[in-house]
């Protein structure tokens, strides 16, 4: 590790932290010029709340409005660190507001080999996302609107005037273009449904 002066280290720990709720791993922290020691520091003087195993909180950022979101994006972190778990479905349709559908639990696709057991109140989708089929958004990664819209057309919890006015706010508000719109309806009693976990605590 880089030595870092102290304004440094913590000027660049609350840039990383701000754009996720407040929150960060003790790798990011280590990486922004924290040592082991002085993390534990810092707790015990109430500059940083531990938020769970490996993962930290700097208490005068504000919180995420989707704080539970966030939480779970550090929650799917692997071996490097990096959340697996991307916002989808309708927790995804639910952020781009294409829909007054409130979503019973939150919707996470993951990729096939993930191994975690989901939270209660969270639906895992094992799928491999092309790098193009997610986004940054709110501190997070979401489907983009047509991976989406493509996921809610397998899904028969969505009532079909539901698909269809989500697919025609998309369009008018050209999150998609017309032209997707017509085969996500068509796929909707065509293609198979979206593999899925469901599990409680």
């Amino acid at each position: 590790m880089a030595y870092r002066s102290r304004k440094d280290a913590l000027r660049s720990l609350t840039r990383l932290a701000a754009v996720h709720g407040g929150y960060f791993t003790a790798k990011q922290a280590e990486k922004a010029g924290y040592a082991y020691s002085h993390l534990v520091y810092h707790l015990k003087a109430g500059n940083f709340d531990r938020a769970a195993h490996g993962l930290y909180r700097i208490p005068t950022l504000p919180l995420s409005e989707h704080d539970d979101l966030v939480r779970l994006s550090f929650w799917s972190r692997g071996r490097d660190d990096k959340p697996q778990a991307v916002a989808s479905h309708q927790t995804a349709l639910n952020l781009y507001d294409l829909s007054d559908l409130i979503p019973r639990d939150i919707h996470l696709t993951v990729p096939p080999g993930f191994r975690k057991r989901q939270p209660k109140g969270c639906r895992l989708h094992k799928r491999t996302l092309a790098g193009d089929q997610s986004r940054e958004m709110l501190g997070i990664r979401v489907t983009t609107p047509a991976r989406t819209l493509a996921d809610l057309a397998h899904d028969p919890s969505v009532q079909r005037e539901q698909l269809e006015l989500a697919v025609s706010t998309a369009v008018a508000r050209g999150l998609i273009r017309r032209s997707q719109a017509k085969p996500l309806l068509v796929r909707r009693a065509t293609a198979p449904t979206t593999r899925t976990t469901k599990e409680a605590h």
